[in-house]
């Protein structure tokens, strides 16, 4: 969920080459044939999902799996960097043929999009060191500030949590929507705020590399499905997508990858 300043309309698009397989397993949609590529609307920066490392390589679960599907269609993959705000009406707007960013699979993105569930995803609440706002979960950021990313779910959580706060007459959490999430942890590490709220993947990732700086304050909360995102309705890409992942599912890839990122828990079946 990592994001950029930028409209849909100004996404910026980077080939991530992957090359064409000589025979692909899954027919792809007439389209992404004649095209010989398909291109994913993507925000980088939620690691271990999708990011740029310090070499500045793009890497990450999503970024694997987006290849993969590409290589079994027989086709290049191209990557379209995308606000998370933005990220469906890029895709509703054709700027991409599907989505790859940690979506969740929610009811009204249902009205819009289909999915194919890849992963489970959770919420989480990054604390500084010792965690000396003693956070345990959303019930414990009344009176203090949080960071997160713009469009996400824990900015609706937040919302629907200061809605608790009011009719209880309890002061709210201030809350600072920034629009790359990098922003919000870094809100975090500096002290601007007392809380980063992001997904447990990516929590878990920095206090895996940056211990020292953070905990996670209180358990997982949450969780839900997260998946694939093609235009609704356009039944060959759907069918296309799902086919190409459950192909993964079948030899193995899939748990591969999910064991590369450190991500065997949120496997779906």
């Amino acid at each position: 969920m990592s994001r950029v300043s930028k409209t849909a309309g100004c996404a910026i698009a980077f080939v991530f080459a992957v090359g064409v397989a000589h025979a692909s397993e899954v027919t792809p949609p007439a389209d992404i044939a004649k095209a010989g590529k398909i291109t994913y609307c993507a925000e980088f920066g939620n690691p271990p999902l999708g990011f740029y490392d310090e070499n500045q390589v793009l890497g990450g679960l999503d970024v694997d799996i987006g290849t993969e599907i590409g290589k079994r269609m027989g086709v290049k993959v191209e990557w379209k960097e995308t606000a998370f705000s933005a990220i469906i009406p890029a895709l509703l707007a054709k700027q991409c043929d599907a989505i790859l960013s940690q979506l969740f699979d929610k009811p009204q993105r249902r009205e819009v999009v289909d999915f194919t569930n890849y992963m489970y995803s959770s919420q989480s609440l990054l604390v500084p060191k010792g965690n000396p706002k003693n956070v345990k979960g959303l019930e414990d950021l009344s009176g203090l500030k949080a960071a997160v990313d713009n469009g996400t779910t824990i900015q609706s959580l937040l919302e629907e949590q200061n809605k608790k706060f009011k009719e209880a007459g309890k002061p709210e959490v201030a809350v600072t929507v920034f629009p790359k999430d990098s922003d919000a942890r870094q809100a975090l590490q500096i002290g601007q705020v007392d809380v980063y709220g992001t997904t447990l993947e990516t929590a878990a990732f920095f206090l895996q590399k940056a211990g020292h700086i953070f905990d996670i304050g209180g358990e997982p909360f949450a969780k839900i499905k997260t998946g694939i995102a093609t235009r609704k309705g356009e039944a060959d890409m759907h069918d296309a997508v799902q086919k190409a992942f459950e192909s993964m599912k079948a030899d193995g890839t899939y748990k591969k990858l999910l064991a590369k990122w450190g991500l065997e828990g949120d496997a779906i079946e």
